[in-house]
C-alpha cells in the first residue's frame, strides 16, 4: 500500500478546524449586551449586580487596565430549538493561547449564584435544554480585563504592570456574545478525532496501530458530508468505534490524572486578583464535577481557600460540598506553594503549621502529601520538616526545568541533611498544565525514567492561574485513553491515590540526598531586594515577638496576643509565595508588598515593646539590654535582659600608604585609601584572612541580560565581563569606624566599616540606578576549601568550591540564609548577613596556594516584569568573623540579623528556657496555639554532630511531651528534676510542650 499517512493527517487537520468544530455549534442567535465599569477597585458581588448597565455591542472596545466590568447578558430562546441544548457563548476577546494571562469573568445568575468562570478555553455557559422555547435567558459576568503583561515580544519592559503607570486604555473588544445550539454528537466526534489523531502521530511510523487508526480517521472523514457535518457526525463516530475501543497493552505506562489549577498568588498579577482568579476557578471545577462523575480536582494553597471563604462565601458553599463528596480534594498543606530557598526554618514549619491546621479545622483532612509543582528548587532541610508536620510525601515538577543535567529519577526517596527521608514524585509529563493531549501522555511514558520497577506517574490536568482549570474536552479526552490501545492508560483519582500505588509498586526506590537544586531562576535569590529584607525581617521581628511576649505571660502575666501573632504569620506567609519572595512579579506586588513589611514591622515592634516594658520594671534610671538571640551576648543570657558587658574598644591609627587600620586586640584590619580590606589578621590565632595582593569588601559591577525570564534569570556568562569599583569618592574617621563613599553610573554607594568583638561589621548604603547590572561584595579568603557550609533550614548544607562536574558547575549561584563558611582544619571564616540570600563561592591557585573567593549578591536591575525593580535605596548589613568554626558562625549570624534591644527598667529577667550546650539552638519559645497556655519549645542541633544536652524551663510545669510541628503529642520526654535530657542525631529538629503548673 502506498504512505499516505501525511496526506491523512493534513486531511484531518483541515477538516476539524475548517468543518468540524464550527459545527459543534450549527445555529446561534445574539444576546444583548449591557455593562457597567466598576470605578477604581473590584465592588462586592451584590453592587456589581445592581449596577445600571450601558448599552455595548459586539466589536467594541472594554475594560482597562485591572479594571473590572460588570456585563448583562439576555436573550430569548427561539422556539424551534425546544428540545436541543443551548449554550451561550460569551467571548470577552480572549486569545485561546494564553489561558490565565489576560481576561477573565465569573458568571452569576441574577440572584447572585455563581455558575461558572469564563476563559479562554471555557467561553460556554450552559443553559440548558428548553422544553418549548422561548425562554428568557438572563446571566451576569463580573470580568476582569487584566492586561496581557507577557505581549506579543517576550521580557519586553511594560508599564502595564501596576495601576500607577499602566494607563486607561481599553484592553479588550468584545468578540462574541450568543445563545447556540450545542450539538453533543458533533463535539464528541471532535474529541474522538482528537484523541486519536493526537495518539496516531505518537506511534512508531510503521507500527500496525498506527495504520490502523489511520484508516479508521480516513473512513470517518469519509463518513462526513462537509455541507451537513450536523446529521452525519453519527456516522463518523461509527467508523471510529473500533479502534477506541481496543484495549491498552498489559504493560502500558498509568497515568494518574488530578484535575489540577496551579494559581499563582501572585505573579502576573496582584494578590487581589488571585482571589478572584481563585474563585473563578473553584466556581468552574464545581460545575465540571456536577456534570463529570469520574472526575477528581485537587486544590493546594490554605491561603487561596481561606480567600473563597471570606470574599466568595457563595462559591465556598459549593466547594465546602464538593470536599464532602471526596473529590474536591484539598493537597499540600501548606498556607502557599512557597520558595523554599529563602523562608527561615521557623517560616518554613509554619507554612505547614497553618496550611494543615486549616485543613483540618475545615474538613478534618490531614494532608500527607506536599504539593509544590512549580517552586524553584528544594531546600535539603525540607525533608524534615515534611515528617515533622505529619506529612511523608512530595510532589514536584520543576526540577524538568533545569538547563544543564537531567534529573535522573521521577520516583525517590529525599533524604535532607538530617538523613529524614520522604517519598518524592516528579511528574514525567514535565507540566503542571497538562491538558491530556496525546504528546504529553506519550511524552510521559516515554520520558518516565523508573521503567521496569514501575510504571505510575502522576499528571496534574488543567489550565492554571485563572486558565479556567480543567475542560470538559481534557476529562472526554481522558476518558477515551482510560484503557486504549497504543496510550497510556488514564484514571482519575486523588493525589493520595497515586502515591499509595507508586509506594506499593516501588518498594525500594532510589535515594537522592541533599538539596534539589534547580538549574535555572537563580537570580531569584537577588531580585527585589526590599522584598527580601522585609521577608528576613519579619522572621526575626516574630520570634522576638514570640518569645518576649510568652516570656512577659509566664512571667508577668501579660496577655498574650494569639490572634495578633495568627493573622501577622499568615500575611508574612502568604508574602513567601514562590513569585513575591523570589522577586519575579510585578511592581504592583512588590509595591504592596514593601508597605505590607512596613506595616508588620510596626506591629511587631509594638508587640515586643509591650512585652519588655512588662517585663523590665520600673526603670529607676537604670536600662536593661534584652538579648533575642539563642545565644549569650555581651554577658546576657540568650533571651533573657540585663545589663551588659561593654566591648573592647578599638584603636585606630592612619597606615602610611593611606587609609586606616583598626584594632579591638581580637582583630587588626587595614583599610587602604580605596576603602578596600587589605588585612583582616586575626589576632587569636596569629593568622592573615586574606591572600596576599587581594583585597576585600570589594564591589564589583557585572552586566545582566539574561537570554530570559529577565527577573528569574542570571545566565553564567555575566561573570565574563566585570567592572572592580575600586575609586573611592571619600575614605574618612568616623568615630572608631571608616566611612568609605563611591559613586558609579548613576549609582552611589556608602560603606561603614566597624569592628566590633572579633567581626568586620559593614553597613553598605546602595543608592541604585542601574540597569541589567548585577552588583557583588567580594571577599577573597586565604582558605583552602573544596566545600563551603550555607545556612538553610535547621542546620546548613555543603556545595563544593570547585566545577568538577556539570552539577557542581550549575551551582554558580546559589541560597544561604544567615551564614557562608569556608574553612580548613582548624581554622575557619564566616561571612554573615541581615537581608542577603544570593551568592557565589569560587577557588583560585596561585604561588601561595589556595584562595576561595566568597562574592554575596547585592542587587540586579532587570526590567521584566517590573521596569524599576530595586531602583532606590537599599540598606545591607554584613560581617567577616576570621576564625570563625560553624558554631561562631550560627551565632554570629544570629546576633547580627536579632540585635540588642535597649528599654529603660531594672528588674532581672531570666530566659524562660536555656541549653547549657550552644550546638543547641533554640528557634522558637512561644505559648501554644491552642491558647491552652502551654510553653512550646522548638530547637535543633545546629552544627551537624551529635549532641547532649539538657533544657530547663525557668518555670514549674506538670508535663513536657515531644510534639509535631502542630504541637501535637508524639511521645513523653525525658523531663526529671526540671529539666529535659536530650540526645540530638546532626540537625535533629525536635519541639517540646510543657504544660504549666
Amino acid at each position: 500500500m502506498h504512505d499516505d499517512r501525511d496526506l491523512v493527517e493534513a486531511r484531518l487537520r483541515r477538516v476539524l478546524d475548517e468543518r468540524i468544530r464550527p459545527a459543534v455549534y450549527p445555529e446561534s442567535v445574539p444576546l444583548k449586551v449591557g455593562v457597567w465599569n466598576a470605578p477604581g477597585e473590584p465592588v462586592p458581588v451584590a453592587e456589581g449586580l445592581a449596577a445600571t448597565p450601558e448599552p455595548i455591542a459586539v466589536g467594541d472596545a472594554w475594560g482597562a487596565p485591572w479594571g473590572t466590568s460588570w456585563f448583562t447578558v439576555t436573550g430569548t430562546v427561539p422556539h424551534e430549538w425546544a428540545g436541543k441544548t443551548v449554550e451561550a457563548l460569551l467571548d470577552l476577546g480572549f486569545d485561546e493561547r494564553k489561558p490565565g494571562f489576560q481576561c477573565e469573568g465569573l458568571v452569576y445568575l441574577p440572584d447572585g449564584t455563581p455558575v461558572k468562570g469564563l476563559n479562554p478555553r471555557t467561553q460556554w455557559v450552559r443553559v440548558g435544554a428548553p422544553a418549548a422555547g422561548g425562554e428568557q435567558v438572563e446571566l451576569r459576568v463580573e470580568a476582569a480585563s487584566n492586561p496581557e503583561i507577557f505581549g506579543p515580544v517576550p521580557w519586553r519592559p511594560t508599564q502595564l504592570g501596576d495601576t500607577e503607570t499602566a494607563g486607561s486604555e481599553p484592553q479588550y473588544r468584545i468578540a462574541r456574545m450568543d445563545l447556540a445550539v450545542f450539538d453533543e454528537t458533533v463535539w464528541q466526534l471532535v474529541m474522538d478525532l482528537e484523541v486519536l489523531g493526537e495518539l496516531m502521530v505518537e506511534l512508531p511510523a510503521d507500527s500496525g496501530r498506527r495504520a490502523e487508526l489511520l484508516r479508521a480517521v480516513n473512513r470517518a472523514l469519509d463518513a462526513v458530508d462537509l455541507q451537513d457535518v450536523n446529521a452525519t457526525a453519527a456516522a463518523a463516530r461509527a467508523e471510529l468505534a473500533g479502534v477506541l475501543a481496543a484495549p491498552a497493552n498489559a504493560s502500558a505506562h498509568r497515568v494518574s490524572a488530578v484535575g489540577h489549577a496551579h494559581i499563582d498568588s501572585a505573579w502576573l498579577w496582584p494578590l487581589r486578583e488571585t482571589v478572584r482568579k481563585v474563585a473563578r476557578t473553584a466556581a468552574n471545577m464545581t460545575a465540571l464535577l456536577d456534570d463529570e462523575p469520574d472526575f477528581v480536582f485537587a486544590m493546594s494553597q490554605a491561603q487561596q481557600w481561606a480567600w473563597i471563604k471570606e470574599h466568595r462565601p457563595e462559591v465556598w458553599a459549593k466547594v465546602t460540598k464538593a470536599v464532602a463528596s471526596g473529590r474536591f480534594v484539598p493537597a499540600g498543606g501548606m498556607w502557599v506553594e512557597s520558595d523554599t530557598n529563602m523562608p527561615g526554618s521557623e517560616a518554613m514549619a509554619r507554612q505547614f503549621v497553618h496550611g494543615k491546621r486549616f485543613f483540618i479545622d475545615e474538613f478534618g483532612i490531614d494532608n500527607d502529601e506536599v504539593w509544590l509543582p512549580d517552586t524553584f528548587g528544594f531546600a535539603a532541610g525540607l525533608p524534615q520538616i515534611i515528617k515533622a508536620a505529619g506529612s511523608s510525601r512530595l510532589l514536584t515538577q520543576k526540577i524538568s526545568w533545569s538547563q544543564t543535567n537531567t534529573f535522573p529519577h521521577h520516583t525517590f526517596l529525599w533524604e535532607g541533611i538530617d538523613g529524614t527521608r520522604v517519598f518524592t514524585h516528579f511528574p514525567p509529563v514535565d507540566t503542571y498544565n497538562c491538558s491530556m493531549t496525546g504528546r504529553e501522555l506519550a511524552h510521559a511514558a516515554r520520558n518516565f525514567k523508573d521503567k521496569g520497577v514501575a510504571r505510575h506517574s502522576l499528571a496534574p490536568t488543567g489550565w492554571g492561574d485563572g486558565g479556567g482549570g480543567t475542560t470538559r474536552e481534557m476529562v472526554a479526552k481522558a476518558a477515551r485513553v482510560r484503557d486504549l490501545e497504543g496510550s497510556p492508560q488514564v484514571t482519575w483519582e486523588p493525589p493520595s491515590a497515586f502515591f499509595a500505588k507508586a509506594e506499593a509498586e516501588h518498594p525500594n526506590p532510589p535515594v537522592w540526598v541533599g538539596e534539589l537544586y534547580l538549574e535555572l531562576h537563580r537570580a531569584t535569590l537577588t531580585s527585589q531586594a526590599q522584598t527580601k529584607q522585609g521577608n528576613r525581617r519579619s522572621e526575626s521581628l516574630l520570634r522576638e515577638a514570640e518569645l518576649w511576649a510568652a516570656t512577659a505571660a509566664v512571667r508577668a502575666g501579660a496577655p498574650y496576643p494569639y490572634a495578633e501573632l495568627d493573622r501577622i504569620w499568615k500575611t508574612v506567609l502568604l508574602h513567601q509565595f514562590h513569585d513575591i519572595l523570589p522577586g519575579s512579579s510585578i511592581a504592583w506586588v512588590h509595591r504592596e508588598a514593601r508597605r505590607t513589611y512596613a506595616a508588620v514591622a510596626e506591629e511587631l515592634n509594638a508587640v515586643i515593646d509591650t512585652a519588655q516594658r512588662a517585663l523590665a520594671g520600673e526603670s529607676a534610671g537604670g536600662e536593661l539590654v534584652f538579648n533575642g538571640a539563642p545565644h549569650a551576648r555581651h554577658g546576657v543570657a540568650a533571651g533573657a535582659a540585663g545589663p551588659a558587658v561593654p566591648e573592647a574598644a578599638t584603636t585606630v591609627r592612619p597606615r602610611e600608604e593611606g587609609g586606616y587600620e583598626l584594632d579591638n586586640g581580637l582583630l587588626r584590619v587595614e583599610i587602604d585609601a580605596r576603602g578596600l580590606v587589605v588585612s583582616a589578621y586575626d589576632l587569636t590565632a596569629g593568622r592573615e584572612t586574606l591572600p596576599r595582593g587581594r583585597a576585600a569588601n570589594l564591589l564589583q559591577l557585572h552586566p545582566d541580560l539574561p537570554n530570559q525570564w529577565d527577573a528569574w534569570d542570571v545566565d553564567s556568562f555575566y561573570r565574563n565581563t566585570v567592572t572592580d569599583l575600586v575609586t573611592a569618592d571619600e575614605v574618612r574617621l568616623e568615630g572608631a569606624s571608616v566611612r568609605v563613599s563611591r559613586s558609579f553610573g548613576a549609582s552611589s554607594v556608602t560603606q561603614l566599616l566597624t569592628l566590633s568583638g572579633g567581626r568586620l561589621e559593614i553597613a553598605t548604603e546602595v543608592d541604585w540606578h542601574e540597569t541589567e547590572k548585577f552588583l557583588k561584595l567580594a571577599f577573597p579568603l586565604a582558605v583552602h576549601a573544596d566545600r563551603y557550609a550555607s545556612e538553610s533550614q535547621y542546620g546548613h548544607t555543603f556545595r563544593a568550591t570547585h566545577t568538577n562536574t556539570s552539577w557542581e558547575a550549575a551551582k554558580f549561584e546559589a541560597c544561604n540564609h544567615r551564614f557562608v563558611h569556608v574553612e580548613e582544619p582548624g581554622w575557619g571564616v564566616a561571612l554573615v548577613n541581615d537581608s542577603t540570600y544570593g551568592h557565589d563561592v569560587t577557588r583560585t591557585v596561585g604561588e601561595d596556594g589556595t584562595t576561595t573567593v566568597v562574592r554575596v549578591s547585592l542587587l540586579r536591575a532587570p526590567r521584566f516584569p517590573d521596569p524599576e525593580t530595586d531602583q532606590g535605596v537599599h540598606r545591607f548589613r554584613h560581617a567577616l568573623v576570621p576564625g570563625a568554626t560553624i558554631g561562631d558562625a550560627v551565632r554570629e549570624g544570629y546576633f547580627i540579623n536579632l540585635p540588642e534591644r535597649r528599654v529603660p527598667g531594672s528588674a532581672s529577667v531570666e530566659p524562660l528556657v536555656s541549653v547549657d550546650d550552644d550546638a543547641v539552638v533554640v528557634t522558637a519559645v512561644k505559648l501554644a496555639d491552642d491558647e491552652s497556655g502551654d510553653v512550646v519549645v522548638r530547637f535543633h542541633e545546629s552544627r551537624g554532630g551529635r549532641v547532649r544536652a539538657t533544657l530547663t524551663p525557668d518555670f514549674p510545669f506538670t508535663e513536657v511531651v515531644t510534639t509535631d510541628l502542630l504541637e501535637r503529642p508524639t511521645g513523653e520526654a525525658n523531663g526529671a528534676d526540671g529539666a529535659v535530657s536530650l540526645t540530638l542525631r546532626p540537625f535533629e529538629l525536635v519541639t517540646l510542650r510543657f504544660r504549666r503548673a
